[in-house]
């Protein structure tokens, strides 16, 4: 039911986790996309390879959104390459496994979290809406986590980021809207990717994992990138400022 033929997409951290399964969704459903990748050349190739055998354009780029100059040429480099841009899904993130009590995070730490997910969402979106504001149209995809909807004991950093894109999403939402500019958040609850395998893998840390979700299980890559695919499509044109909850049931909120 859902088509993005003819829309031209960037999505970020793609080439892994919800990203990954996000490319080769949008490309399925006709979709045109760039997306970056930081480090992992080899996945991003596998990504790509995969994603065009639906018959859409689809290109990695290298590039680390913790500088916002690399924000600017990866949104330059997708309209180059594309044509324009109609969709943006700001995607890429990163969490620690190990617990950090506050009195112990240095800035360091606190400001490579910032930088990471927070500061790249806010590049992204800087340099994407001129195009659509010139094209009077465009839709916005933060992803977001149940993290930044109730927080998280000794991740208050990634807490932190996680809640001000919830928040950045919204201002966005009624700054943008006389643009014809849909922006919706996504937030997802535990997902099975390689970010949360170290606390997957081990018994105890799936179970405790399992103890918040009432569905019992853990979400797959793609029971995400469904959601981002709803909120990119023909389906939600009367949706815009969102946070839409994809976490089994562990966090219940309005």
């Amino acid at each position: 039911m859902i088509s993005l033929a003819g829309k031209a997409a960037l999505i970020s951290g793609g080439s892994r986790g919800i990203g990954a399964a996000t490319v080769k969704l949008f490309a399925q459903a006709g979709a045109d996309v760039v997306f970056n990748f930081r480090r992992d050349k080899e996945s991003a190739r596998l990504v790509a390879q995969e994603a065009a055998k639906y018959g859409t354009f689809v290109e990695a780029l290298p590039s680390d959104l913790r500088l916002a100059e690399n924000a600017r040429r990866l949104v330059e480099f997708a309209i180059e390459r594309l044509g324009k841009l109609d969709i943006l899904v700001a995607n890429s993130g990163i969490w620690n496994v190990e617990d950090l009590p506050i009195e112990q995070m240095t800035e360091r730490q606190w400001d490579e979290m910032i930088r990471t997910n927070l500061k790249s969402v806010y590049a992204l979106v800087r340099y994407a809406v001129p195009t659509m504001i010139e094209r009077g149209s465009g839709r916005i995809i933060a992803i977001s986590s149940t993290a930044g909807q109730r927080g998280e004991a000794f991740h208050a950093h990634y807490a932190a980021s996680k809640g001000a894109i919830i928040s950045f999403v919204k201002a966005l939402s009624t700054e943008l809207a006389r643009h014809r500019i849909l922006v919706n958040c996504v937030a997802p609850g535990w997902v099975d990717t390689d970010m949360s395998k170290p606390v997957l893998e081990s018994s105890s840390g799936r179970k405790f994992a399992l103890g918040q979700i009432p569905l019992g299980r853990i979400a797959t890559a793609e029971e995400i990138a469904g959601p981002i695919l709803f909120l990119a499509s023909d389906l939600a044109t009367f949706v815009t400022g969102e946070i839409l909850n994809v976490n089994g049931g562990s966090v219940l909120c309005g």
